[in-house]
């Protein structure tokens, strides 16, 4: 692995901020580590880059331990949020800071820095002025100055929470591919779910000082691991249900659940994927009580007619029914998942 986190352990206070937490990335890997305010996914960042020192527990790049490694000795690139431009040199001279720290003769220097605005879509931009610059066009020059001492670990801390969501998704994508081009090992933290998915080879989500769930994107998102899991990644439709066989009793009544589930007293979940509307009369009978343009669908929030918990529905654009109206609901077994 090329970074190893054991037992790692950061406390504020007397209390846990980082609690124990192992993590492996491996070489050529993007890593996303996701969670609310207050999780701890910071000052795992900081943590590795030798930013934050750890009260427990062990950072390790490439098998060498980091404890007495000072940050500026760390072949690591960290990327924060509000970019930390110089103001008073120009896109080059900010691109060339790693380089020009670390010795490098002048017209290599050069030679990087045309090389690295090209990759990040800048070409040409290496006299023009940092305050001249658009927010995207920030970012690519704080990545291309984060790249440029070719870290063998670079960091990202909320790489695009400044900038407008079509720009972001729009970057994430470019962000993959660059990475991919590059084979460079990426080590992320977001609050974003979408950016999260879209960037990384592996999730991992993060609950008070802990990891809560690792996994590929899809395993992340079709089986969270437990309720606080499935509500941070938007699920609505939690439930506590006792599974028996392939039938769970929930306050929606009996739903089918997938063979193989755990039995007993669980949190269960039903993907607005899942929660199919037929006709009323059919179903649990429900109302419409408001609807939601997702842009690539419609989410449709429903009232059970026996004042149940709500449901959230996921339909077609030109299928969603209007606020107000009577349905029915049906749950298909694929999009239900019983909670670990």
């Amino acid at each position: 692995m090329l970074l190893s986190l054991a037992a790692a352990t950061v406390r504020f206070g007397g209390r846990p901020v980082l609690d124990a937490v192992d993590l492996d990335v491996a070489e050529h890997e993007t890593v996303c580590v996701l969670g609310p305010s207050g999780s701890g996914k910071s000052t795992l960042l900081r943590a590795v880059a030798g930013l934050q020192p750890l009260d427990a527990g062990r950072v390790s790049l490439d098998g060498h331990d980091q404890t007495r490694v000072p940050a500026h000795r760390r072949e690591v690139g960290l990327m924060f949020q509000d970019h930390q431009l110089f103001p008073q040199r120009d896109v080059g001279g900010n691109v060339a800071f790693g380089l020009r720290m670390r010795g490098a003769a002048k017209a290599r220097q050069q030679a990087d820095v045309r090389e690295l605005l090209e990759l990040v879509g800048l070409p040409g931009a290496e006299r023009r002025a940092v305050a001249a610059l658009s927010g995207g066009e920030q970012q690519r020059v704080a990545l291309a100055r984060a790249l440029a001492p070719r870290p063998r670990l670079l960091m990202l801390d909320e790489p695009l929470g400044q900038l407008d969501r079509s720009l972001r998704e729009r970057l994430v994508v470019e962000l993959r591919e660059l990475f991919s081009r590059l084979g460079t090992t990426v080590l992320a933290v977001t609050h974003d779910q979408g950016e999260a998915f879209a960037l990384a080879d592996r999730v991992v989500v993060m609950r008070d000082g802990r990891i809560a769930q690792s996994g590929t994107p899809l395993e992340v998102w079709q089986r969270p691991a437990d309720e606080f899991v499935a509500r941070f990644l938007g699920f609505g439709n939690v439930v506590t249900a006792t599974v028996t066989g392939t039938a769970a009793d929930t306050p929606w009544g009996k739903l089918p659940v997938p063979e193989g589930a755990p039995q007993g007293k669980r949190s269960l979940l039903v993907r607005p994927a899942g929660v199919r509307l037929v006709p009323p009369g059919a179903g649990l009978p429900c109302t419409v009580t408001a609807r939601t343009f997702r842009g690539t669908h419609v989410t449709v929030h429903l009232r059970p007619g026996h004042d149940g918990p709500r449901l959230e529905a996921a339909c077609a654009l030109r299928e969603a029914p209007e606020a107000g109206a009577a349905v029915g609901v049906e749950f298909d077994p694929a999009e239900v998942v019983v909670l670990g």
